[in-house]
């Protein structure tokens, strides 16, 4: 493969089933894996199996919810599994949500992105001068690695949806993560946004590496795979940040159809209220032609790194997981 490709491959019941699936991502030249972190396994520490599965692969957190760890504290476990992985770390954070940084740790949620500002500007002063002299909003630390060091190049992602983000990601990171993100909105918003934000800091363009994941199944049945799906999304439908791209996106309508429904307590009518254009908009579902042609159009939209996104569906729907990878990687 020439272009670049990603993966986003997150444990389910099976942490060995899923250090294979990494292995294969590997063997069929995808150049990085992503792993995502919610209320289950550790992200960083996800990756370190990983590493030691793997020996090319770049291993990506897609993302970590930076804020429940001090910025010095994981400059640290960055550098260290940077170590570990023999250079291969992209680092991802983001701010997560309201929701789940204040019923999760109990955290304030009033200036996100002001705090994910401060959060980078230290972290990447840990990674490449070795230390940090910092007292702001957030944040107070002098801090100095003794005798040791960070790869100084090791690159620092973030999330991003909204315009200031976008920005933000485009004048100072080394790439923006998209999660839940549809073509159309990354054409008319986010290509344009962190590219013109890259021009106004100085920076060559392309230096922002645009990743976006892409949901995508082989799948026999297509409607099993959309009912499968539905599921899976059902809970970016309930998230502001993503409410917001979605209506963005000229789905205003599903949003009014699902929190019709859901203010009901129908819960299947939510889930049909995620239309088959939204659907097939989104996602690449069906056969080889129709994964990869999906891959195709995140790519004309402006994603420099598409990341294959499988998600949970019965057998009857396809043949899987592996074989999503195998037919986007062709």
């Amino acid at each position: 493969m020439t272009k670049r490709l990603a993966a986003f491959i997150t444990p389910g019941r099976s942490l060995p089933q899923t250090l294979e699936r990494v292995r294969l991502a590997e063997r069929l030249g995808y150049h990085d894996v992503y792993t995502t972190q919610i209320a289950a396994r550790d992200g960083l520490m996800t990756l370190a199996a990983y590493a030691c599965a793997t020996e090319r692969i770049r291993l990506g957190t897609g993302v970590l919810p930076a804020f429940p760890r001090h910025p010095v504290s994981l400059a640290i476990e960055a550098a260290t599994l940077d170590e570990i992985s023999g250079g291969r770390l992209i680092l991802g954070i983001g701010t997560s949500h309201a929701i789940t940084m204040q019923n999760w740790y109990g955290f304030g949620f009033e200036k996100p992105l002001s705090q994910l500002k401060e959060y980078v500007s230290i972290v990447r002063s840990i990674i490449t001068t070795g230390r940090v002299e910092h007292r702001g909003e957030f944040y107070t630390t002098n801090f100095g690695f003794m005798g040791y060091a960070a790869r100084a190049d090791l690159p620092i992602y973030i999330s991003g949806l909204s315009p200031n983000t976008l920005r933000f990601a485009g004048a100072s990171c080394d790439g923006v993560i998209l999660w839940a993100c549809m073509p159309s909105y990354i054409r008319d918003v986010v290509t344009p946004t962190v590219r013109a934000a890259e021009k106004e800091a100085g920076r060559p363009e392309g230096s922002c590496d645009i990743v976006a994941a892409v949901p995508s199944a082989l799948a026999t049945d297509v409607e099993v795979a959309h009912n499968a799906f539905r599921k899976e999304f059902f809970t970016y439908m309930t998230l502001p940040f993503y409410r917001k791209v979605i209506g963005g996106a000229g789905y205003t309508d599903d949003i009014g159809r699902f929190d019709a429904a859901l203010g009901k307590g129908d819960m299947d009518g939510a889930r049909a209220a995620i239309s088959e254009r939204m659907l097939e908009d989104f996602a690449g579902i069906g056969d080889e032609k129709a994964v990869r042609a999906k891959i195709a159009e995140y790519r004309d939209a402006g994603v420099t790194t598409p990341a294959v996104g499988s998600f949970a569906m019965p057998t009857e729907g396809g043949p899987g997981a592996d074989a999503t990878l195998e037919a986007a990687a062709s």
